[in-house]
């Protein structure tokens, strides 16, 4: 019993970075209605810079902030020079550019800092008072400071102006646009949004899975299990779903083994797309044909 409640409190840890990014994917979902398949591996790059900056002798919180600034204005970038022409592309075309931002993203974080794996520091402490229990001193922080970034997110988008602005040109760019809204630059922010709230997840796991160029692709695939399972079109669901993936793939470590927990996120996928497609929180939507 003891071990089963280790783990489901170190799947909460876990579960709180598959909640950032599949917040993340479902943010870039509600502006394009299509799933960045490159948002893990612009976590992975900005992660990389963290560590480029905390090696070149950065205290770690000073590089840690300035990596999300920095992945903040590349993510908009992305959007303005990219995405933006191809906006009104056919959807194939617009998923071959998610997927050739993925392979860029890859090969240049390969080529330039080459695909040996690489310890990347932890900011929290080795041990402490709750260490050897249920929950170690790298989850304990990891799970506050991502529970931190979704409480200051849920503050921006319900109780600010532009937060307001941004939902409404994710959720109906047409009527934005007929009041005055900026839709472009509204899509742009959230995509700066999402890549900063991207580098966060991955800063925070990178000390336990290590650092190299293909780090983030099987913490995606949870990710997107969270998202499907919680609702694609509910951000709040999607960190439920988050949530609930990490302990649901913990405890399946515990009785079926560690080979088969990435099987869990495939199994999760399409039982959610089979039985409840809209996931558990998400909204059904009913259109006359």
């Amino acid at each position: 019993m003891e071990l089963l409640l280790h783990q489901m409190v170190s799947g909460l840890a876990t579960g709180s970075i598959y909640a950032s990014l599949a917040l993340a994917l479902v943010m870039i979902y509600q502006a394009t209605h299509l799933v960045n398949f490159a948002q893990g591996e612009m976590a992975m790059f900005a992660t990389y810079i963290c560590w480029s900056l905390i090696s070149a002798g950065m205290p770690y919180w000073v590089a840690f902030f300035l990596t999300v600034v920095i992945a903040f204005a590349g993510g908009v970038l992305i959007q303005r020079v990219i995405m933006r022409p191809v906006q009104n592309a056919p959807v194939l075309s617009v998923v071959i550019v998610f997927i050739g931002l993925l392979v860029i993203f890859n090969s240049v974080a390969g080529w330039i800092y080459s695909y040996t794996i690489k310890p990347f520091p932890s900011p929290f402490p080795t041990s402490s008072v709750l260490d050897n229990s249920f929950i170690g001193p790298h989850e304990m922080g990891a799970m506050s400071v991502t529970l931190v970034v979704l409480a200051l997110v849920f503050a921006f988008f319900r109780f600010t102006p532009l937060g307001l602005a941004m939902r409404a040109a994710a959720q109906n760019p047409v009527s934005s646009r007929l009041v005055g809204v900026r839709v472009s630059w509204m899509l742009a922010l959230g995509w700066g949004l999402a890549a900063a709230i991207g580098a966060i997840a991955g800063m925070m796991v990178a000390p336990v899975v290590y650092l190299e160029p293909n780090m983030m692709g099987g913490i995606l695939l949870y990710a997107f299990a969270g998202a499907l399972l919680g609702g694609i079109d509910n951000p709040w669901g999607a960190v439920v779903g988050g949530f609930m993936v990490g302990v649901i793939e913990n405890v399946v470590g515990v009785y079926l083994g560690t080979e088969l927990k990435l099987t869990v996120a495939l199994v999760i996928i399409v039982a959610t797309m089979v039985l409840k497609p809209s996931g558990l929180f998400g909204r059904v939507h009913v259109a006359r044909v």
